[in-house]
């Protein structure tokens, strides 16, 4: 069987013949008559178990041979069960007439210096990723300057090319689409919107009327709407042509009419110029904000490619860098970039990377690592914030046993690198491929896992976290490391309905279910409680808890010198605790904020200062952390909220 790539369609042919070698011939035939002398990729991959009759001529074998090499064509064949040593196959009690085959089909491979293999190498290289070299397109052509030339002389002129050096690719991207309206038949397909053809209904469209999968893309429509009340629903429709362009400013919009956008709108030429140059100790690393990219002079200026080469040298015998002002297009933005020397055994260019604005650069300060400045300015070396020298030296240990630079030896001792660039892709990029093709074969079956070279370096090997274990015991005892506890959930989440012995819903024999209960003065604890059972939500505990702060603020307000006192801090201690199981701890904390202010500012009937003192006595401050996990406050907080300022 041997499979034929057609240039002029493109579905591939597949041919079976009784021979191999017959197979071969008619597809040197079809390559020599379709490909003719044309710049085709001219293969031929041979797919056979060897077993049928294979013509053994060695003088017709030496004529198909010197065929594909006069053509510049490669044979690939792939056999069944056949023997690679190479890749380490062989198969045991093999019948004559393979053996016969095989030999005489690795001979003809060998002659004309094609590929010969094994099946079973085949299938697993499928999980290989194929990466494929595309052409590079010039993104600027143009000059490279250095003064005016239009004014000065000796100004510096040089006609580049630019080039990308390396470019992001992206994963494929999803696709809609629809069942055409126009059938009944309710088919379902999961055809992507790429492959399928427009409605019926549109205009020139009578391929799409022979769709058999009867799907059609999604088509997008966009309205504007106003604000106007006297339309239906509050909302009118307005042409695009009557709306006018808006430019984010902050959280505004502001317009801008076309006549003031032409005057701040910056004109620019296309052109590369320089305008600096800058020591390779004043850049960082940091700046460059984009891939980078080659410059190199016009292919055929051999003036320019001597300009170009003097100026790369001479930045690099300088150790600088060059800052230039690049314009791809006529009126579009500029941008900085840095331009560097690279100068290679066969090639020199420049290297290029845009450079941040002003405005681009965020600054930003972090505490030190190593030590801890208090508020007076104090340098402290040892706090609980920061490790200790058995733990630098366990983590360090650790850090040099895990090291992958040196996992690995080679056949002769010689190092041997563990993860080599070759052998590392893309998994989200090649994961995504994978999915397709399974699915574009296999429907309805699950897509199977990751190739193994995708996942291969996913996770440290298994040998080398082996051989750190020791190191890694002693820095979890260094570190002190402890289990965290699992969240306990929060009683009052779990906590049912208190229903009397009788087990009759009291409630619903007298047909009302309210879905708020009104705290009052004479019985404000027990109410409360029954409030939080049938709260629905947030906002009906907050209502809750409003009604039982208000109750004792009134109590204080009221109160004849400290007798109401201790029944207000029982209500605020209810309040404190109920709120907490509620995991609303931020509730309270506003509400005793409140309180606070207002007795502070003798609010609440007068100076109630010995009240606050009662509420310091027993704790009734702010919710922290430690007693709630999802409290906001820290220690410090709450106890400066303590104090009477």
């Amino acid at each position: 069987m041997a499979t034929v790539p057609m240039p002029a369609n493109p579905k591939v042919e597949l041919m079976l013949m009784d021979s191999a070698i017959s197979a071969i011939v008619i597809a040197i035939q079809m390559i020599t008559k379709h490909c003719k002398k044309l710049k085709w990729k001219r293969r031929i991959v041979l797919v056979t178990d060897g077993r049928g009759e294979i013509d053994a001529d060695p003088d017709g074998v030496a004529e198909i041979s010197k065929k594909i090499k006069e053509d510049e064509m490669e044979l690939v064949v792939v056999g069944v069960d056949f023997d690679d040593l190479d890749y380490g196959f062989k198969e045991e009690d093999k019948d004559y007439d393979k053996a016969t085959n095989e030999t005489t089909l690795k001979a003809l491979v060998e002659d004309c210096d094609g590929i010969f293999g094994t099946m079973q190498q085949a299938i697993e290289e499928l999980g290989t990723p194929r990466l494929k070299i595309t052409r590079p397109v010039h993104s600027f052509k143009g000059q490279l300057t250095l003064g005016n030339p239009g004014t000065y002389d000796s100004a510096l002129c040089i006609d580049i090319e630019r080039y990308p050096r390396v470019m992001i690719r992206k994963p494929l991207t999803a696709s809609q689409f629809v069942q055409r309206t126009d059938l009944s038949n309710g088919h379902h397909s999961t055809q992507s919107s790429n492959t399928v053809m427009p409605d019926a209904d549109d205009p020139g469209s009578s391929a799409a009327q022979a769709d058999p999968n009867g799907l059609t893309s999604v088509k997008n429509a966009r309205t504007y709407q106003v604000t106007d009340e006297d339309a239906p629903g509050g909302k009118r429709d307005v042409s695009r042509d009557d709306l006018a362009k808006g430019y984010e400013f902050g959280r505004t919009a502001v317009h801008i009419s076309e006549s003031d956008l032409n005057v701040v709108k910056l004109e620019t030429q296309a052109g590369l110029e320089i305008i600096g140059f800058v020591n390779w100790s004043n850049y960082d690393r940091y700046m460059s904000m984009s891939v980078s990219c080659v410059i190199i002079a016009q292919k055929t200026n051999s003036k320019a490619i001597m300009a170009l080469s003097s100026l790369i040298h001479a930045l690099f015998e300088l150790e600088s860098y060059a800052i230039a002002r690049l314009v791809t297009k006529t009126n579009k933005e500029p941008v900085m970039v840095l331009l560097a020397p690279s100068i290679e055994v066969d090639y020199e260019c420049l290297l290029d990377v845009q450079l941040p604005f002003t405005e681009d650069v965020r600054s930003y300060r972090f505490p030190p690592l190593d030590k801890v400045i208090t508020v007076s300015g104090k340098e402290i070396k040892e706090h609980r914030n920061l490790p200790d020298d058995a733990l630098s030296k366990a983590m360090s240990d650790y850090v040099d046993r895990m090291d992958l630079s040196t996992f690995g030896k080679g056949d002769e001792g010689e190092e041997a690198e563990y993860m080599p660039m070759a052998d590392t892709y893309s998994p989200i990029l090649h994961r995504i491929d994978q999915a397709v093709r399974w699915r574009a074969v296999h429907a309805n079956e699950p897509v199977p896992p990751a190739y193994e070279i995708l996942t291969r370096y996913s996770k440290p090997p298994e040998e080398l976290v082996a051989k750190a274990q020791r190191q890694l015991e002693k820095l979890v005892a260094a570190a002190d490391v402890k289990k965290v506890p699992p969240k306990t959930q929060s009683r009052k989440r779990t906590r049912n309905a208190i229903t009397p012995l009788s087990g009759l819903d009291v409630t619903a024999l007298l047909g009302s279910n309210p879905k708020k209960v009104k705290i009052t003065p004479e019985n404000p604890i027990p109410e409360f409680k029954q409030a939080l059972d049938i709260a629905d939500g947030v906002d009906g505990i907050r209502d809750a808890a409003q009604q039982l702060a208000a109750i004792i603020k009134t109590q204080i307000k009221d109160s004849f010198g400290d007798i109401a006192y201790p029944r207000a801090v029982e209500e605020l201690g209810v309040l404190r605790e109920e709120l907490m199981d509620l995991e609303e701890p931020g509730i309270y904390n506003d509400l005793i904020k409140q309180l606070k202010k207002k007795l502070l500012a003798e609010e609440l009937g007068g100076d109630r200062r010995e009240m606050w003192w009662e509420v310091r006595k027993n704790r009734l401050g702010l919710i922290e952390k430690k007693s709630s996990e999802v409290s906001t406050v820290d220690e410090e907080e709450a106890k400066a909220f303590l104090l009477s300022k």
